[in-house]
């Protein structure tokens, strides 16, 4: 077990507590910015760039304090980073419930539009709920990474290589037991899409209390806007 380990270590050069890379999170957080600023401003809780500039300053300091590799935290880091998870999921929460308004009350008669502004709100649902997943679970990117397994809080996910260390060598070698795996923000995403796509979990399993609602809150404002948003605006087309 020893030398396996040892082997799969060193195939895997990204466990070696550099950090997980800062553009990632940079890139996701631009792309939620950017879907924001596309929503028509019947959706917008504010003037279009007041938002946007918000989140810009809060996403700076979190730039300054780990510009290449998330190895460093402190109590303002964390704050700053869920304040800014949190910015973006009401606003586009917010602007999710404004479009099923719209629907409802107001007669809305562009389809095409609809359309886009649904699929808008539905990309940005994931984008964000990725991120809130990937800020909390164990601990948040810093402490995944920095810390040793004994230390960190308890696991907010179940992910298949959690539980791998007991299949064929090529699938153990990978497992957290084997090789000290850690989820990065690629594997909080897929769980953010398939919890959009499916409207449950699929091989990722929730385990905390907060996990749970959070996915069951992002599960339903998926459901609302696949079914409800999107099939009203087909039928508007047609």
């Amino acid at each position: 077990m020893a030398h396996r380990l040892a082997h799969a270590r060193t195939r895997r050069p990204r466990h070696e507590r550099r950090g997980e890379a800062r553009l990632p999170g940079v890139i996701a957080i631009l792309a939620a910015i950017a879907l924001y600023v596309g929503l028509p401003q019947r959706l917008l809780v504010a003037p279009r760039y007041v938002l946007p500039a918000l989140e810009m300053l809060l996403l700076v300091p979190l730039i300054a304090v780990n510009p290449k590799r998330l190895t460093r935290q402190t109590k303002a880091f964390r704050v700053l980073s869920l304040t800014l998870v949190l910015v973006i999921a009401a606003s586009n929460l917010v602007a999710l419930g404004i479009l099923i308004h719209d629907l409802v009350y107001a007669g809305v008669k562009d389809g095409r539009a609809l359309l886009v502004a649904a699929l808008q709100v539905w990309l940005t649902n994931i984008i964000v709920f990725g991120l809130a997943y990937w800020e909390l679970d164990r601990g948040g990117p810093v402490m995944r990474t920095q810390a040793r397994r004994a230390d960190l809080p308890l696991a907010d996910f179940r992910f298949p290589q959690d539980e791998d260390d007991d299949a064929v060598q090529e699938v153990a070698d990978g497992s957290s037991a084997t090789s000290d795996w850690m989820p990065v923000l690629i594997d909080y995403l897929y769980v953010s899409v398939t919890n959009s796509s499916a409207f449950s979990p699929t091989d990722t399993m929730p385990l905390s209390t907060r996990a749970k609602v959070m996915m069951g809150v992002q599960a339903i404002a998926a459901l609302v806007t696949s079914l409800l948003v999107i099939a009203r605006a087909v039928s508007i087309l047609h």
